[in-house]
């Protein structure tokens, strides 16, 4: 994939004030991908095709350039790294003033991965700062069968819980800034389970906040033979109980709903 960077200006009028949304003003305040070692960069000096190259950053984080030699470019942008390259020409005596322009062909270095129940699993690279929700959307969102809620896996650090509800709502602080090397990994869906006197038996995904009530409608209701009145709830090993229809549901219960008395 290849991305060009472009550079804003923003113009301030006497009297007037400009608020940028977090997001946004960080995006415009970062510098741009950082190379590092891995990555595909391709130079072109206009007017010199011979001089430029389609090269690899190499493990020590330099590459080889027509002319320049080996030039350490980790750590550097594709704007640096072109003005990088065009002093060393004119500081060479190569050329007097040389128009380069450098391009990313390949994010390796600095990346996140994605993957479990999202339309397009796999690697995402962090050509800009991304939040954890931007990173589910760049990836397709999550699939119907994918879970309400995403882990962050970071190395170093504890496995931390994302509530994809609070991601959509814009809360920064429950949205973490991606790292390289970052894994979002979004699990099944938390199902529960339902049988008997009902329209629709079998498996269901359980929504945030879904109650008994809400569950038995999600499955179409009690059947013309079944009782509201009669549902029982089976929780892990516990015994069956008599559900309470404004109970919240948990992960794996299983709700029997109980055929009515004639």
């Amino acid at each position: 994939m290849v991305r060009s960077t472009a550079v804003c200006f923003a113009l301030s009028l006497a009297g007037a004030a400009v608020v940028a949304p977090a997001s946004v003003a960080a995006q415009q305040a970062s510098p741009g991908y950082v190379l590092g070692a891995g990555d595909g960069v391709q130079v072109i000096i206009y007017g010199q095709p011979e001089a430029g190259v389609t090269t690899r950053v190499k493990a020590d984080g330099t590459i080889v350039m027509p002319f320049i030699g080996t030039l350490k470019v980790d750590g550097l942008t594709n704007i640096t790294l072109a003005k990088r390259i065009a002093d060393s020409m004119v500081s060479g005596g190569y050329l007097r003033d040389p128009l380069v322009n450098v391009e990313i062909t390949q994010y390796v270095s600095k990346v996140v991965n994605v993957a479990g129940r999202v339309t397009n699993p796999g690697i995402v690279p962090l050509d800009q700062p991304y939040r954890a929700l931007e990173v589910l959307l760049r990836s397709g969102w999550i699939r119907d069968n994918g879970a309400n809620y995403v882990f962050l896996r970071r190395p170093g650090q504890a496995e931390r819980r994302l509530a994809v509800e609070e991601l959509v709502r814009g809360d920064y602080e429950k949205d973490p800034l991606m790292q390289p090397g970052d894994t979002l990994y979004v699990p099944d869906a938390d199902n529960f389970y339902v049988y008997g006197a009902i329209n629709q038996s079998g498996s269901f995904p359980i929504l945030p906040g879904m109650t008994v009530r809400q569950a038995l409608a999600l499955a179409g209701g009690v059947s013309a033979t079944g009782s509201i009145n009669k549902v029982s709830l089976l929780r892990g090993d516990a015994k069956e109980v008599d559900a309470d229809l404004s109970q919240k549901l948990q992960k794996n219960d299983v709700l029997v709903v109980k055929e009515r008395l004639f």
